[in-house]
Protein backbone atom coordinates (compact mmCIF):
# COMPACT_ATOMS: atom_id res chain seq x y z
CA UNK A 1 0.00 0.00 0.00
CA UNK A 2 0.86 3.63 -0.23
CA UNK A 3 0.99 5.70 2.38
CA UNK A 4 0.78 9.68 2.33
CA UNK A 5 2.69 11.74 5.02
CA UNK A 6 0.96 15.21 4.68
CA UNK A 7 4.50 16.76 6.01
CA UNK A 8 7.74 17.55 4.77
CA UNK A 9 9.37 18.05 7.95
CA UNK A 10 7.71 14.78 10.09
CA UNK A 11 11.03 13.27 10.09
CA UNK A 12 10.75 11.00 13.24
CA UNK A 13 7.09 10.03 12.37
CA UNK A 14 8.21 8.73 8.92
CA UNK A 15 11.37 6.77 10.62
CA UNK A 16 9.02 5.41 13.31
CA UNK A 17 6.58 4.25 10.24
CA UNK A 18 8.78 2.64 7.93
CA UNK A 19 10.70 0.91 10.40
CA UNK A 20 7.87 -1.44 10.97
CA UNK A 21 5.74 -1.33 7.77
CA UNK A 22 8.62 -2.15 5.31
CA UNK A 23 6.56 -3.61 3.12
CA UNK A 24 4.60 -0.43 2.28
CA UNK A 25 5.64 2.71 0.55
CA UNK A 26 5.78 5.79 2.45
CA UNK A 27 5.40 9.36 0.96
CA UNK A 28 5.65 13.02 2.10
CA UNK A 29 4.41 16.41 1.03
CA UNK A 30 3.94 19.60 2.11
CA UNK A 31 0.74 20.29 3.42
CA UNK A 32 -0.34 22.77 1.06
CA UNK A 33 0.02 20.61 -2.40
CA UNK A 34 -1.41 17.51 -1.45
CA UNK A 35 -3.20 16.80 -4.84
CA UNK A 36 -0.52 16.72 -6.50
CA UNK A 37 0.68 13.21 -4.81
CA UNK A 38 -2.50 11.19 -4.52
CA UNK A 39 -1.61 9.30 -7.11
CA UNK A 40 -2.00 5.65 -6.65
CA UNK A 41 -2.58 6.49 -2.91
CA UNK A 42 -4.16 4.04 -0.03
CA UNK A 43 -3.86 5.98 3.03
CA UNK A 44 -3.53 9.70 3.98
CA UNK A 45 -2.39 10.56 7.42
CA UNK A 46 -2.68 14.67 7.74
CA UNK A 47 -0.72 15.70 9.82
CA UNK A 48 -3.00 17.84 10.57
CA UNK A 49 -3.13 19.38 7.24
CA UNK A 50 -6.74 20.13 6.08
CA UNK A 51 -8.14 17.36 4.12
CA UNK A 52 -11.41 18.81 2.66
CA UNK A 53 -13.48 17.45 0.45
CA UNK A 54 -11.62 18.76 -2.77
CA UNK A 55 -9.04 16.59 -1.59
CA UNK A 56 -11.20 13.53 -0.94
CA UNK A 57 -12.55 13.68 -4.35
CA UNK A 58 -9.37 13.97 -5.95
CA UNK A 59 -7.90 10.25 -4.50
CA UNK A 60 -8.68 6.99 -3.98
CA UNK A 61 -7.72 6.29 -0.67
CA UNK A 62 -10.04 4.63 1.61
CA UNK A 63 -8.42 5.58 5.46
CA UNK A 64 -7.84 9.27 6.62
CA UNK A 65 -5.69 7.83 10.04
CA UNK A 66 -4.59 10.90 11.80
CA UNK A 67 -0.98 10.71 13.76
CA UNK A 68 -2.10 12.19 17.04
CA UNK A 69 -5.90 13.29 18.46
CA UNK A 70 -6.99 16.21 16.67
CA UNK A 71 -9.27 15.62 13.68
CA UNK A 72 -10.81 19.05 13.37
CA UNK A 73 -8.86 19.51 9.60
CA UNK A 74 -10.77 16.46 8.46
CA UNK A 75 -14.00 17.19 6.39
CA UNK A 76 -15.15 14.00 8.02
CA UNK A 77 -18.90 14.08 6.60
CA UNK A 78 -16.98 14.41 3.01
CA UNK A 79 -15.12 11.37 4.17
CA UNK A 80 -18.18 9.20 5.15
CA UNK A 81 -20.55 10.09 1.80
CA UNK A 82 -16.97 8.96 -0.12
CA UNK A 83 -17.05 5.40 1.95
CA UNK A 84 -13.40 6.90 3.53
CA UNK A 85 -12.83 5.89 7.11
CA UNK A 86 -11.53 8.25 9.44
CA UNK A 87 -9.38 7.27 12.55
CA UNK A 88 -7.10 9.10 14.83
CA UNK A 89 -4.96 7.84 18.21
CA UNK A 90 -7.17 9.05 21.65
CA UNK A 91 -4.45 10.55 24.07
CA UNK A 92 -5.41 8.43 26.47
CA UNK A 93 -4.01 4.80 24.73
CA UNK A 94 -0.92 6.10 23.71
CA UNK A 95 1.05 8.50 25.91
CA UNK A 96 -0.11 11.50 24.34
CA UNK A 97 -1.92 12.72 26.83
CA UNK A 98 0.44 11.71 30.17
CA UNK A 99 3.15 14.30 27.53
CA UNK A 100 0.59 17.23 27.48
CA UNK A 101 -0.28 17.43 30.80
CA UNK A 102 3.54 17.40 31.93
CA UNK A 103 4.19 19.97 29.60
CA UNK A 104 1.36 21.91 31.01
CA UNK A 105 3.07 21.49 34.53
CA UNK A 106 6.17 22.36 32.94
CA UNK A 107 4.11 25.75 31.90
CA UNK A 108 2.62 26.51 35.35
CA UNK A 109 6.23 25.48 37.27
CA UNK A 110 7.96 28.17 34.86
CA UNK A 111 5.28 31.16 35.20
CA UNK A 112 4.92 30.62 39.03
CA UNK A 113 9.11 30.58 39.88
CA UNK A 114 9.47 33.65 37.55
CA UNK A 115 11.36 31.71 35.16
CA UNK A 116 12.50 33.91 32.48
CA UNK A 117 13.54 36.54 34.70
CA UNK A 118 15.63 34.49 36.78
CA UNK A 119 17.45 32.51 33.44
CA UNK A 120 18.28 36.49 32.69
CA UNK A 121 19.43 37.64 36.42
CA UNK A 122 21.67 34.14 36.72
CA UNK A 123 23.20 35.06 32.96
CA UNK A 124 24.05 39.19 34.69
CA UNK A 125 25.48 37.07 37.82
CA UNK A 126 22.41 38.77 39.76
CA UNK A 127 21.75 36.58 42.21
CA UNK A 128 18.71 38.24 44.10
CA UNK A 129 15.72 36.22 44.26
CA UNK A 130 12.07 37.29 43.40
CA UNK A 131 9.64 35.44 45.95
CA UNK A 132 7.81 32.16 43.88
CA UNK A 133 4.58 30.98 43.50
CA UNK A 134 3.80 27.30 45.14
CA UNK A 135 1.02 25.34 43.65
CA UNK A 136 0.32 24.17 47.37
CA UNK A 137 -3.07 24.98 48.08
CA UNK A 138 -3.68 26.98 45.02
CA UNK A 139 -7.45 26.26 42.91
CA UNK A 140 -6.61 24.88 39.45
CA UNK A 141 -9.36 25.27 37.07
CA UNK A 142 -9.21 22.58 33.98
CA UNK A 143 -11.03 23.50 31.25
CA UNK A 144 -12.12 20.31 29.03
CA UNK A 145 -12.33 16.91 31.13
CA UNK A 146 -11.26 14.74 28.43
CA UNK A 147 -7.87 12.38 28.43
CA UNK A 148 -6.01 15.14 28.95
CA UNK A 149 -7.82 16.84 31.62
CA UNK A 150 -8.07 13.85 33.14
CA UNK A 151 -3.95 13.11 33.26
CA UNK A 152 -3.26 16.27 34.31
CA UNK A 153 -6.03 16.47 37.38
CA UNK A 154 -4.26 13.20 38.51
CA UNK A 155 -0.70 14.83 38.52
CA UNK A 156 -1.80 18.08 39.79
CA UNK A 157 -3.44 16.40 42.52
CA UNK A 158 -0.05 15.31 43.59
CA UNK A 159 0.74 18.82 44.42
CA UNK A 160 -1.98 19.53 46.78
CA UNK A 161 -3.72 22.12 44.80
CA UNK A 162 -7.65 22.62 44.59
CA UNK A 163 -8.89 21.24 41.94
CA UNK A 164 -12.35 22.12 39.75
CA UNK A 165 -13.23 21.50 36.24
CA UNK A 166 -15.55 22.69 33.55
CA UNK A 167 -16.92 20.13 30.87
CA UNK A 168 -19.72 20.01 28.13
CA UNK A 169 -21.74 17.27 30.29
CA UNK A 170 -21.02 18.10 33.63
CA UNK A 171 -23.68 15.36 34.85
CA UNK A 172 -20.43 12.81 33.88
CA UNK A 173 -18.71 14.00 36.69
CA UNK A 174 -15.13 13.54 36.99
CA UNK A 175 -13.01 9.97 37.79
CA UNK A 176 -12.68 9.68 41.59
CA UNK A 177 -9.00 9.52 41.50
CA UNK A 178 -8.62 13.31 39.91
CA UNK A 179 -9.48 14.50 43.02
CA UNK A 180 -11.78 17.42 41.77
CA UNK A 181 -14.02 19.07 43.91
CA UNK A 182 -16.66 20.44 41.63
CA UNK A 183 -17.41 19.99 37.93
CA UNK A 184 -19.09 22.72 36.06
CA UNK A 185 -21.25 23.15 33.12
CA UNK A 186 -19.93 25.27 29.93
CA UNK A 187 -22.84 27.81 30.85
CA UNK A 188 -21.05 28.57 34.28
CA UNK A 189 -17.59 28.75 33.04
CA UNK A 190 -16.99 32.48 34.59
CA UNK A 191 -18.39 31.23 37.88
CA UNK A 192 -15.17 28.45 37.49
CA UNK A 193 -12.74 30.74 36.40
CA UNK A 194 -13.45 33.62 39.13
CA UNK A 195 -12.06 31.28 41.54
CA UNK A 196 -9.06 29.99 40.31
CA UNK A 197 -5.69 30.93 40.29
CA UNK A 198 -4.34 28.55 37.30
CA UNK A 199 -6.54 27.83 34.39
CA UNK A 200 -5.50 25.16 32.32
CA UNK A 201 -7.33 24.80 28.97
CA UNK A 202 -7.43 21.17 27.71
CA UNK A 203 -10.67 21.55 25.79
CA UNK A 204 -11.61 20.72 22.36
CA UNK A 205 -12.13 23.29 19.81
CA UNK A 206 -14.85 23.64 18.05
CA UNK A 207 -17.40 26.51 16.46
CA UNK A 208 -18.85 26.01 19.85
CA UNK A 209 -15.42 26.80 21.42
CA UNK A 210 -13.53 29.61 19.45
CA UNK A 211 -12.51 32.23 21.12
CA UNK A 212 -13.78 30.26 24.32
CA UNK A 213 -11.42 32.87 26.39
CA UNK A 214 -12.51 36.50 25.33
CA UNK A 215 -13.24 39.73 26.98
CA UNK A 216 -15.64 39.13 28.64
CA UNK A 217 -14.46 35.82 30.20
CA UNK A 218 -11.11 37.28 30.99
CA UNK A 219 -12.87 39.58 33.02
CA UNK A 220 -14.22 37.02 35.09
CA UNK A 221 -10.98 35.67 35.89
CA UNK A 222 -9.86 36.79 39.22
CA UNK A 223 -6.76 39.25 38.81
CA UNK A 224 -3.24 37.99 39.46
CA UNK A 225 -4.18 34.56 37.99
CA UNK A 226 -2.25 32.44 35.08
CA UNK A 227 -3.62 30.81 32.09
CA UNK A 228 -2.39 27.93 30.82
CA UNK A 229 -3.18 26.73 27.23
CA UNK A 230 -2.09 23.40 26.16
CA UNK A 231 -5.00 22.62 22.98
CA UNK A 232 -5.46 24.64 20.26
CA UNK A 233 -4.76 28.08 19.74
CA UNK A 234 -8.71 29.00 18.87
CA UNK A 235 -9.69 28.94 22.21
CA UNK A 236 -8.74 32.34 23.00
CA UNK A 237 -8.98 35.46 21.46
CA UNK A 238 -5.26 36.91 21.54
CA UNK A 239 -6.10 40.47 21.01
CA UNK A 240 -8.54 39.84 24.53
CA UNK A 241 -5.40 38.38 26.03
CA UNK A 242 -2.69 40.74 25.34
CA UNK A 243 -4.99 43.67 26.60
CA UNK A 244 -5.77 41.38 29.98
CA UNK A 245 -2.09 41.15 30.07
CA UNK A 246 -1.07 44.58 29.14
CA UNK A 247 -3.75 45.81 32.59
CA UNK A 248 -1.79 43.37 34.87
CA UNK A 249 -4.80 41.60 35.44
CA UNK A 250 -3.63 38.38 34.33
CA UNK A 251 -0.56 37.30 36.32
CA UNK A 252 0.98 35.63 33.11
CA UNK A 253 -0.15 33.00 30.78
CA UNK A 254 1.79 29.76 28.67
CA UNK A 255 0.53 28.70 25.42
CA UNK A 256 2.12 25.82 23.52
CA UNK A 257 -0.31 26.89 21.15
CA UNK A 258 -1.30 30.16 20.04
CA UNK A 259 -3.54 31.71 16.84
CA UNK A 260 -1.17 34.72 16.23
CA UNK A 261 2.28 35.38 18.90
CA UNK A 262 2.45 39.52 18.08
CA UNK A 263 6.02 40.92 19.75
CA UNK A 264 3.56 42.95 22.13
CA UNK A 265 2.54 39.51 23.30
CA UNK A 266 6.15 38.10 23.78
CA UNK A 267 6.89 41.59 25.82
CA UNK A 268 4.87 39.97 28.29
CA UNK A 269 4.94 37.62 31.06
CA UNK A 270 4.55 34.95 28.48
CA UNK A 271 6.06 31.66 28.06
CA UNK A 272 5.27 30.37 24.55
CA UNK A 273 6.67 26.94 23.22
CA UNK A 274 6.21 25.77 19.42
CA UNK A 275 3.24 23.13 20.33
CA UNK A 276 5.77 20.63 21.61
CA UNK A 277 3.89 19.07 24.24
CA UNK A 278 2.65 16.06 22.92
CA UNK A 279 6.18 16.23 21.20
CA UNK A 280 8.05 13.05 23.35
CA UNK A 281 9.24 9.75 23.31
CA UNK A 282 6.50 7.93 24.58
CA UNK A 283 4.22 9.64 22.69
CA UNK A 284 5.54 9.29 19.53
CA UNK A 285 6.02 5.45 19.95
CA UNK A 286 2.59 4.86 21.21
CA UNK A 287 0.74 7.36 18.69
CA UNK A 288 3.26 5.42 15.61
CA UNK A 289 1.67 1.81 17.42
CA UNK A 290 -1.76 2.61 16.68
CA UNK A 291 -1.43 4.28 13.29
CA UNK A 292 1.04 1.28 12.32
CA UNK A 293 -1.44 -1.62 13.36
CA UNK A 294 -4.44 0.82 11.97
CA UNK A 295 -2.69 0.66 8.27
CA UNK A 296 -1.98 -3.37 8.64
CA UNK A 297 -5.63 -3.63 9.52
CA UNK A 298 -6.87 -1.57 6.54
CA UNK A 299 -4.50 -3.85 4.29
CA UNK A 300 -6.29 -6.45 5.53
CA UNK A 301 -9.81 -5.37 4.85
CA UNK A 302 -10.41 -5.10 8.21
CA UNK A 303 -12.04 -2.04 10.36
CA UNK A 304 -8.92 -0.03 11.87
CA UNK A 305 -9.23 0.54 15.48
CA UNK A 306 -10.15 4.09 17.21
CA UNK A 307 -12.37 5.80 13.65
CA UNK A 308 -15.05 8.16 14.25
CA UNK A 309 -17.17 7.28 11.30
CA UNK A 310 -19.11 4.54 9.84
CA UNK A 311 -18.97 4.74 6.26
CA UNK A 312 -22.33 2.78 4.39
CA UNK A 313 -20.56 1.57 1.80
CA UNK A 314 -16.24 1.20 2.03
CA UNK A 315 -13.82 2.78 -1.35
CA UNK A 316 -11.50 0.99 -2.13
Amino acid sequence: MKVLLCSDSATLAVSLLASQLSDHEIITCPSDTIIKYLDSVDVVIPWMANIDASIIASGHFGLVQEFGVGIETIDIEAATRAGVWVAHVPGRVSGNADSVAEHAIMLMLMLSRHMTITQQSSKSEDWSAKAGIALLRKTACIVGLGDIGTALAVRLKAFGMRLVAVRQHPERGALPETGIEKVYGSNALCEALSIADYIILCAEYTKNTHHLINHNTLAAIKPGAFLINVARGGLVDTDALEAALEKGHLAGTGLDVVDSPTDSLRQQNVIITPHIAAITDVSYDGIAAVVIDNIRRYARGEQPRYTINTPHKLRR
